[in-house]
Formats: C-alpha cells, structure tokens, sequence
C-alpha cells in the first residue's frame, strides 16, 4: 500500500497563525504543470504498490478549477494502480463550497472533505485572517453534509487568546448538531515568523497558559466520547468508519508519494522534501534540475519517528516493530512514565493514558534512542 500527497499553495489570503508553504500572488497553471510533470517523472518510485489514499493539501486545493482537479486524478490514475475504495481527500474552505462544486469533486473522484471551518463565530475568524465568515462556515457544514460523501470533517481551533470553556463547548456542539462524523482540533501554537508570533512579541496579543488550554483539550476528550466519536490520535476524533486513512498511514510509516513545493516523501528508508518556493520549484522541475533534497534515515531515526507518531494515536506503538528496543535503551524513561500513570505497557505496546496525552511530545522524546546506544 502507498499514498498520495499533493501540496496545493495557494490562499487567498495568510492567516494570522499559519506557518505552511503558501503564496497568495502568482499564476496557477505553470506550478501545476510541473507538478504534473513531478508527479509523471516520480512514477515509477511507487513501483507496483497500490495507492489506497490520495490528500490534495495545502495551501487551499479548493482555490482550484473543479476540471483542474479532475484532469490531476485522471492524470493520476494513468499512472498508479489507484484501489476502487481508494480515500481521496481535499483540503476545502467555507468560502469555496457550493453545490455544483461539490457534485464536480464527487464526480472527479474527491471521498471526502477536510472543511477549515476554525471557528464559528465572526470575531474570531477576523481576528485569525480567515477569508470565510461565519455564516459561510455554517452554510457549508450544511451543504456537505447533504452531499453524500463517504465522509468529511472540519478542523476548529482551541486555545484561543481569552477563550473559554463554555465558547470551546459552543463550537463543539455546532459541529455535532451539523451531523460532523469527524474532527480535527488543535491548540492554537505560537509559530515563529507568523503574525501571532509577532503580536504575542509586542503584547498585542495575551496567549492563554497551559492550565487553560489542558482544561480545554480535557473538555473536548470529553465531549467528543460523549457523542460517539473516537479519540484515534492526539488531534483526531472519529465515528467508526470514519478515521482519516490518508494521516493514519503517515502514523504506521507507510510509503507515500509527495508532490509540489515543500511536498515531504518517504520510501521507508528514505526522507525527500521538496524546495519551498513556488518559482525555484516550477523552474527546477521544467528544466529538469534537482529540486528536492533527501536523506536516509538511520535506525534510531526510524524508531524514534514510530515513537513520536505512533504515540500520538489510540493504538500505540507496537515494539516488535520498532528496529530499536526503548524499554532496553530507555528503561528509566519508560518507567518513570510508567509509574506516573502516562504511560502503559501491555501487549507487546506502548500507549498513552489520557492524562499522558497532554505530554505525547514530551514522553515520546524521552523514550528516543540513540544509534550509537545499539
């Protein structure tokens, strides 16, 4: 099995919080051929292995001419061997949803929708740059969810500057009433070179402690189980049937396919990133100059990349996969984390308990190995 990943980068306009790859200003078509071109040159590093996931990401697919995202699929299936039930995902905006929009990505093959709704309430979506309102963010959920996906779901941020837990719980329970079969929910984080960075710099902005955004983060465990969705990674909650394919393959290591500016492959052995500029990548592709660089990941790389994604998810990480043994390189970590109650060990895993996922990163590094440790 292997997946797909297409890095679409354009927005409308930059968010206050967001530190991806995007540009706001340039013309569509001569990055999207090269990416066409990528996509065409890098067939064969896939060899035989049926794809089962494709995720149009960005950036904002959504920008995007319904055709242009149809000719990519039909494009993409030319190439691969793309599975029948294959989970084909794109990233949409409120803004950009429409009905006929919606039958268009239907018949071109999109499964499912990731929405960027982030908040339902107007203040909040100014105060984040958001290019939607918030009656747009509504009337979308509406729209999508009558469409008839396999599946969708809506990203909504918490610990927001002055949030409390009963607007966190407020946005919650729009998402539910809407009939929302799965969401991703992440804390607001302070990024370097972004504008929140620089408004928390100069005390524009007051960030909420840790205490604020654990209580928020507490509620929405909470909540979510209450209505029947599962706590299947750190950030992600699902009702059966409805887990995101596509990112839970990047948390079991499977093999996946980058494509487009600061697109991010891996092979299994091999990490490969692609240049983070639109221009310097759309000229390297078209005139078949290296536009990426790679390296192989050692041993203890490899485990440690499995500690810090496979923690993160319900199922933990299965240590007999893992090339290196934490629990003999480790055993102070695994124990100290054990004895805290963060931590268990049954069945051949390592999972964390729900008071130990408000520390995945940390747990996960302490668990890190070294390959000179071997």
């Amino acid at each position: 099995m292997a997946g797909l990943y297409f890095h679409i980068p354009f927005c409308k306009r930059a968010c206050t919080y967001c530190d991806f790859h995007f540009s706001t200003t340039g013309e569509q078509e001569p990055l999207l051929a090269a990416m066409e071109r990528e996509l065409i040159a890098r067939a064969r590093e896939l060899g035989d292995a049926p794809v089962s996931t494709i995720y149009f990401g960005g950036g904002t697919p959504s920008l995007l001419e319904t055709e242009r995202i149809a000719s990519i699929m039909q494009l993409t299936r030319d190439l691969f061997r793309v599975q029948r039930d294959a989970e084909v995902t794109l990233e949409a905006n409120p803004d950009d949803i429409a009905a006929d929009r919606l039958e268009a990505w239907k018949a071109a093959g999109i499964t499912r929708l990731s929405l960027g709704t982030q908040s339902f309430r107007e203040d909040r979506l100014r105060w984040m740059g958001r290019a939607h309102d918030a009656d747009q963010a509504l009337r979308s959920i509406e729209l999508i969810a009558k469409a008839g996906f396999a599946s969708w779901t809506i990203d909504l941020i918490y610990g927001l500057p002055g949030m409390s837990i009963t607007e966190w719980e407020e946005q919650l329970s729009i998402a539910l009433d809407h009939g929302m079969p799965h969401l991703s929910a992440y804390c607001l984080t302070v990024e370097p070179r972004t504008a929140l960075a620089h408004q928390v710099k100069k005390r524009i902005v007051a960030m909420p402690g840790d205490e604020a955004q654990s209580a928020q983060f507490d509620h929405l465990m909470v909540r979510m189980e209450r209505a029947g969705l599962e706590h299947y990674e750190i950030s992600n909650f699902g009702r059966p049937g409805h887990h995101a394919r596509h990112n839970s393959s990047y948390w079991e290591g499977v093999s996946y396919l980058g494509i487009g500016p600061s697109a991010h492959s891996y092979d299994g052995l091999n990490r490969r990133w692609n240049v983070a500029n639109n221009a310097r990548y759309t000229k390297a592709v078209t005139g078949g100059e290296p536009y990426w660089e790679e390296e192989r990941l050692t041993p203890a790389q490899r485990t440690n990349e499995r500690l810090l994604t496979g923690l993160r998810t319900s199922k933990g990480v299965e240590l007999a996969q893992l090339e290196l043994d934490p629990l003999r390189l480790q055993p102070k970590a695994v124990e100290r984390w054990t004895a805290s109650g963060h931590l268990l060990q049954a069945d051949g895993r390592l999972v964390l308990t729900k008071a130990g996922r408000h520390f995945a990163d940390r747990i996960a590094s302490d668990l890190f190995v070294d390959d000179d440790d071997r």
